[in-house]
């Protein structure tokens, strides 16, 4: 018995592969479209203090002994500083910049009432509204 064959019809195996390439390409599609969506939504909070300046008493019009830090945001998402910590006491009362932008620079913060005593180290610490850390440093006051 003779089989008869459609010449415009594709063999099997050549279906299969076509069904496989298509498949694949969906799927890095698919991988890279919802890669872009997480990294928008996990982006890093992240602040570098970039200097700091120890005002004495009366200093400016401030109150007991503040600090003034200059920090610039180096994380991909913006930063709302709610809480700052100096050797482990909760600061309050800060003022100046608390909501940094992606990439912003040259932001102060102002920390009253730290009684800083010359040559001392001072530990600051920066917290986020969700009470991650986000900066630290440990200047040393200037010395007598």
């Amino acid at each position: 018995m003779k089989m008869l064959r459609s010449k415009k019809a594709l063999s099997p195996v050549v279906a299969s592969i076509i069904l496989i390439a298509v498949t694949v390409a969906v799927s890095i599609a698919v991988a890279a479209w919802m890669g872009a969506l997480t990294i928008g939504f996990m982006g890093s909070s992240s602040i570098t203090i970039t200097d700091y300046h120890f005002l004495p008493t009366g200093g400016s019009g401030l109150s007991n002994n503040s600090i003034t830090i200059t920090m610039k945001n180096t994380g991909t998402k913006q930063v709302i500083i709610s809480n700052v910590k100096v050797n482990n006491i909760v600061k309050l009362g800060f003022s100046g910049n608390t909501t940094l932008d992606a990439g912003a620079t040259g932001k102060t913060l102002t920390i009253p009432n730290v009684g800083w005593s010359n040559g001392n180290p001072y530990k600051i610490d920066l917290f986020d509204s969700s009470g991650a850390l986000v900066g630290s440093t440990q200047p040393t006051a200037p010395g007598t």
